[in-house]
């Protein structure tokens, strides 16, 4: 059985190089554990429209690990990384730049474990 395709899309089309409406994933660190999600995307929509703001938290505590990633439009994420590095939100100077992809793998690849005992 052949897998159904989208009935809205063409397979065959590429995006335009010359438009760049391309979302930014945009990272931010050094934030305070108080700092809300609604708060990020207020001080980001002042640079451009933003997609999605996700705090993260600790998976067994649910409380804020420290950072925070923003998707947001390509132009706007561009003015905001310059404009907001090293701002003052809350009591802390946060870090602003662009995320970096996260490399697939995990464990195995870094060769993390303890030693082998047979």
């Amino acid at each position: 059985m052949l897998p159904r395709e989208h009935p809205h899309r063409d397979r065959n089309a590429r995006p335009d190089p010359k438009v760049s409406n391309m979302a930014k994933n945009i990272y931010v660190g050094n934030l305070s554990p108080s700092t809300t999600a609604d708060e990020l995307r207020t001080l980001f929509e002042q640079h451009g429209e933003v997609d999605s703001v996700e705090i993260i938290t600790d998976r067994y505590s649910g409380e804020s690990r420290g950072f925070a990633f923003v998707k947001m439009d390509d132009q706007g994420g561009t003015t905001a990384i310059k404009e907001l590095d090293r701002a003052m939100v809350g009591d802390r100077n946060i870090k602003v730049n662009e995320a970096k992809p996260r490399e697939s793998g995990g464990m195995n690849q870094r060769g993390g474990g303890g030693r082998r005992r047979f």
